[in-house]
């Protein structure tokens, strides 16, 4: 869930995930009020990976993404700039394979990759545009994004409900289920400062990709942003 840091510097963020990589995935189930595993399944269904496919899962984490594709005969590479983080899926899942990675310099070769997804990991990144120039690079023509991020809810009222929680009840959780709350104070800061759905796919359409839409999840909290690299 949270993959935000105000200065978004690599090497801070590196460090502050490694920080809370042991108790990551059950903070962020607290923190999402389990919506999170949603959020995941919807992530996998729109990267709509087959058997024998080639996925890259960009800000992996521990890999819980990675896994019901890998599950499913698809070949993915779990990528994540947390080496902490990798460790601690490497070790539940020894069979998947976790690379070590920037996102805005990928250590792939050029149209690698049948699909190229991105959860929660995008806001993190110091140049938005950069990063989805290196998915574009390393994925096939014909291939497809996915991209699940945090957005703008599109009810006001429950918008005006979201905000509170985030800037007045989320840091206070935080402390209460980790050792490491920093990491989930930035979150709320991140997620104001972040470009809307609409916004969010004019970027990504120019930076080449094509048939660029979003859907909303959780009427707007998480928008799930899908493309094409044109064949």
């Amino acid at each position: 869930m949270p993959r935000a840091s105000l200065d978004k510097d690599p090497h801070d963020v590196a460090v502050m995930f490694d920080a809370v990589a042991a108790r990551y995935d059950r903070t962020n189930d607290v923190l999402s009020l389990g919506q999170d595993r949603a959020w995941r399944r919807a992530t996998i269904k729109a990267v709509d990976a087959q058997p024998g496919q080639t996925v890259l899962d960009l800000a992996a984490g521990t890999g819980t993404s990675s896994e019901p594709m890998a599950d499913a005969g698809v070949r993915v590479i779990a990528c994540d700039l947390s080496v902490g983080m990798l460790e601690v899926g490497k070790r539940r899942r020894p069979d998947l394979a976790f690379v070590a990675g920037d996102a805005l310099h990928l250590p792939f070769a050029d149209q690698s990759f049948d699909a190229v997804t991105m959860s929660f990991g995008l806001r993190n990144v110091s140049d938005v545009e950069g990063a989805l120039e290196e998915l574009y690079r390393v994925t096939k023509p014909g291939g497809r994004l996915v991209v699940c991020e945090f957005s703008r809810p599109t009810f006001a009222p429950f918008r005006t409900v979201y905000t509170n929680y985030l800037m007045r009840a989320l840091p206070p959780v935080a402390r209460a289920v980790t050792k490491a709350p920093d990491a989930y104070v930035y979150l709320a800061e991140s997620i104001r400062a972040w470009p809307d759905q609409t916004e969010l796919g004019r970027i990504v359409k120019s930076t080449g990709w094509s048939e660029v839409a979003f859907r909303n999840l959780t009427g707007g909290v998480v928008a799930l942003h899908r493309a094409t690299r044109p064949a």
